[in-house]
């Protein structure tokens, strides 16, 4: 089991902080980066993955520091976002070049190109490919030497859907067999289903970190929403509205349902089914409308 430590790290360049202090720790399974553009995710990948140093604190694998370290770089792969590649070279070819500075040969290398199914375009040269094609083909030279930690930097991007899920279920599965996986991406839907462990990066310093449902019940000077419905939902809204942890309910005639802001978290919790049961009103739904992954990094930023 591998792990990535990144302790009170900061990167500059010149007088711009692209990294900020930042502290975590990236373990087995699948791990979504998060954060806007500029947030300094693809600097905090790059330091992981040992192509920059810290400017201040430590990035290290299983406590042994990543910047020129030949071994741990045997142990990462790297699929950077940039589209810098030789596109003179066919497919085969570039993931053939990166076997080779691995030690190894054309076995591995057709192996990782299977993996990623790309053996059909492997003899076609790079400056032919599609962007998505070209996201494969990274993928196949990051994967040729079996590296025990992934990192990827908006993988997705140039994608069609069905790359997307295949590349999706690729990462599912290397999750699952123990290795620390981590990828940045835009795409709120899919990092929402893949990732097990979100972190949040915003402005260059560590926002959150942990599922994005537990992140969401942390920030408690948000309003959490609500879509109620019940057999009652007028004298429901009457009952709420005079507690305390109730700001604010609407009622939504066309979804026939209350729109319920509760700013007290635990207390609303257990409020909502006392009040119906004193006054006998059955709940039919109770949902959270604002705990999409999407939501919750809307709330970060702003915050």
């Amino acid at each position: 089991m591998t792990t990535i430590e990144i302790d009170h790290t900061s990167r500059w360049f010149g007088n711009v902080v692209a990294v900020n202090d930042v502290s975590m720790t990236v373990g087995p399974g699948v791990t979504g980066l998060l954060g806007p553009n500029g947030a300094g995710k693809s600097t905090l990948i790059n330091m992981m993955a040992g192509f920059l140093a810290p400017s201040t604190g430590a990035v290290s694998l299983d406590g042994r520091a990543i910047w020129r370290n030949e071994a741990a770089y045997k142990e990462i792969g790297i699929v950077p976002e940039r589209e810098g590649m030789y596109d003179f070279l066919t497919g085969r070819e570039f993931v053939v070049a990166n076997a080779e500075l691995q030690g190894l040969g054309d076995a591995e290398a057709q192996k990782a190109l299977a993996t990623v199914e790309m053996e059909y375009a492997q003899d076609r040269k790079i400056s032919t490919y599609s962007k998505g094609m070209r996201q494969r083909v990274k993928m196949a030279s990051a994967l040729v030497h079996e590296p025990s930690v992934l990192l990827l930097d908006e993988p997705f991007n140039g994608m069609d859907p069905r790359q997307r899920m295949q590349l999706m279920e690729l990462l599912r599965q290397m999750g699952a067999q123990g290795r620390t996986v981590l990828f940045s991406s835009h795409i709120l839907e899919e990092v929402e289903q893949l990732a097990s462990h979100i972190e949040v990066i915003v402005a260059g310093r560590h926002a959150a970190s942990g599922d994005f449902r537990r992140i969401r019940r942390l920030m408690t000077d948000r309003p959490h929403r609500y879509l109620v419905r019940s057999s009652d939902d007028r004298a429901l809204a009457a009952a709420l509205i005079a507690d305390p942890s109730t700001a604010g309910i609407e009622v939504d005639l066309g979804e026939r349902a209350l729109r319920i802001q509760a700013v007290d978290f635990g207390r609303f919790t257990e409020l909502l089914p006392k009040v119906a049961c004193e006054h006998g009103i059955r709940l039919l739904t109770v949902s959270p409308s604002d705990e999409s992954l999407e939501s919750v990094f809307s709330y970060l930023v702003a915050a």
